[in-house]
């Protein structure tokens, strides 16, 4: 390993982050520095290994066809000491650190937190909400919680429910719909950030590339659901977004079916990730209870069954 002493370690972090993140800017944000230090320290790093790793372009900083061998051990090296240090920074293994996305920390998961505390006492959760893939191996993350199609590079994932939607609005303004094409009346709560659109679901009731116009558009699918429980208008729903408000009866599903829109909900750890108890005792807690609140949501919205 004597090699490591010609190149500085901070060089090839940059160097990996760029390649891994596709652009300094990327790069300087996770990494804490200036676009331009990176810049410095990329261009230092192949000065040490007398060689290019990188073509400037017009598009900005693109991997060398010579260099893909030598960034992706890089980045396998820089995941092992990251999980190293992790490892080394766990001084409390009740602790069980999770990665979700905020919609549905709030809309779903917070709801039941109690829950697994009675029946886990000497487990502490600590809810990491957030948008953005944290990679496990670069954190001290002990699980993600993601929605998506199923494949994240250098991770593990396993689908724990199949996203589909449907059309949510307040009991009152549902009173006088009689088919689905009465919702193109109503006026529309459209997610501005959502993975899937309207069509999606009005193809399945024989009205594919009807026109829809917004009313309001929202960049967050929790503030969708807040202005539909207010009566603002009739949105795009999921099980885990919708489930809570349907089942107390401030929304109501007024026409079914629900279709799948191709994404799920998964369990996402990294791939060198080892079986951890606390962490397979999760999973097993929260499988079974969305399990049974499907029931629930099944017999609150039969439209939905």
């Amino acid at each position: 390993m004597r090699n490591l002493n010609q190149v500085h370690l901070n060089g090839l972090r940059a160097v990996e982050a760029v390649s891994r993140l596709g652009s300094l800017q990327s790069a300087a944000d996770e990494l804490g520095v200036s676009v331009g230090a990176v810049s410095q320290q990329v261009i230092k790093t192949e000065q040490q290994l007398g060689r290019q790793l990188f073509e400037r372009t017009n598009r900005g900083m693109v991997a060398a066809d010579t260099a893909s061998d030598i960034l992706a051990r890089l980045t396998e090296g820089l995941r092992h000491l990251s999980g190293a240090v992790a490892l080394a920074q766990r001084s409390d293994d009740q602790v069980l650190t999770i990665s979700v996305a905020p919609v549905f920390a709030a809309r779903w998961l917070v709801h039941r937190i109690s829950a697994f505390s009675e029946r886990f006492p000497d487990v502490s959760l600590r809810i990491d909400a957030t948008d953005r893939l944290k990679d496990p191996t670069f954190s001290d993350v002990d699980l993600c919680i993601r929605v998506g199609r199923g494949h994240w590079p250098g991770c593990r994932s396993e689908l724990i429910l199949q996203q589909r939607i449907f059309p949510v609005c307040t009991p009152a303004m549902a009173e006088g719909l009689q088919t689905p094409a009465d919702l193109i009346k109503l006026p529309k709560i459209v997610d501005g950030r959502a993975m899937f659109t309207w069509d999606v679901w009005l193809s399945s009731v024989g009205l594919a590339g009807t026109e829809i116009q917004a009313r309001h558009v929202y960049s967050e699918a929790s503030l969708c659901l807040d202005a539909a429980i207010a009566g603002q208008g009739v949105m795009m729903a999921w099980q885990t977004l919708a489930s809570h408000q349907l089942q107390h009866g401030q929304l109501v599903a007024p026409f079914g079916p629900p279709v799948k829109t191709g994404f799920g909900h998964y369990f996402v750890v990294a791939d060198t990730a080892r079986r951890i108890c606390k962490v397979e005792t999760f999973k097993r807690w929260l499988r079974t209870e969305l399990e049974e609140d499907m029931e629930r949501l099944a017999k609150a919205a039969p439209l939905l069954a």
